[in-house]
């Protein structure tokens, strides 16, 4: 029998980085969790250390079956999910000019597609029940686009678009919204996309090589350092519909939102004769 005060997790891309950390932070804790990955296999040792308390699910979020199986799986085996998580995602590197129909699709797929199928597949179950909370891992250019990182940036902008939308629809069935957003991590995200920075156009060349060099000094947070605050968040009454990860990000988006402020201002005249 599960204790009222565990928690019931779901969680995608459980299998590394912040989605691993977070899925066994919750298992220290005494919460249950139903961890999913690709490959099963990366999350044996879950398994292993956890034993009942942990539900290992192999899951691609881009097969929308494999998500509405998993979701009921897990909602069966722990009767029933109080937190879904939505952390699956993968940043795409290169310029517009450089992007392929192919990888921007396959993006899509997984990084807002697969989200709204989970979503779309965990509603039912959390509106019978009269409550839970959907959290979704977006990141601070949620709010501003890089170069290079133009379309993983647009993933994260439509991704917060949604989830903004949801909370406004599902409160009245007692269900939480929380859009997690995580500045610079050191952990492998990304690493396996670098390999693509210096294909496409060769006029980008030198522009590409500066930005890289100006992301790898970036300061990056200690992934460790995050559960307790995602702890208080789901812990909370009423917890907010964004939520910064790390110290860097409010500095950040205070001046992006500054500088459109005064743009739109400075252009208010014009925009108002458009009336």
């Amino acid at each position: 029998m599960i204790n009222r005060n565990d928690k019931v997790w779901f969680i995608t891309g459980a299998s590394r980085g912040l989605g691993r950390i977070w899925t066994e932070a919750a298992l220290e804790r005494g919460d249950r969790v139903a961890a999913t990955a690709r490959k099963k296999e990366d999350l044996k040792a879950l398994e292993e250390k956890y034993g009942d308390r942990v539900l290992i699910l192999e899951l691609d979020v881009t097969n929308s079956e494999q998500v509405k199986e998993a979701v009921t799986s897990a909602h069966n085996y722990f009767g029933r999910l109080d937190i879904v998580l939505n952390n699956a995602g993968y940043p795409l590197v290169g310029t517009i000019e450089d992007g392929s129909a192919e990888d921007i699709r396959a993006l899509y797929e997984t990084n807002v597609l697969g989200p709204v199928a989970v979503i779309q597949a965990a509603l039912p179950l959390l509106r019978e029940q009269g409550y839970g909370h959907i959290l979704g891992t977006s990141s601070n250019l949620g709010h501003m686009a890089l170069p290079i990182l133009g379309y993983y940036c647009s993933s994260k902008w439509a991704f917060e678009a949604i989830h903004e939308s949801l909370a406004m629809e599902v409160s009245q069935f007692g269900i939480k919204v929380t859009i997690i957003e995580p500045g610079a991590y050191a952990t492998e995200f990304g690493s396996d996309q670098i390999g693509k920075l210096f294909s496409g156009n060769e006029v980008y060349h030198e522009f590409k090589t500066k930005f890289l060099e100006e992301l790898q000094g970036i300061e990056r947070g200690n992934p460790s350092a995050t559960p307790q605050a995602l702890f208080k968040v789901v812990d909370a009454e009423n917890p907010p519909l964004r939520f910064n990860l790390g110290s860097h990000n409010l500095p950040g988006l205070k001046a992006v939102y500054a500088e459109r402020l005064a743009t739109w201002e400075a252009w208010d005249e014009i925009s108002r004769s458009a009336q």
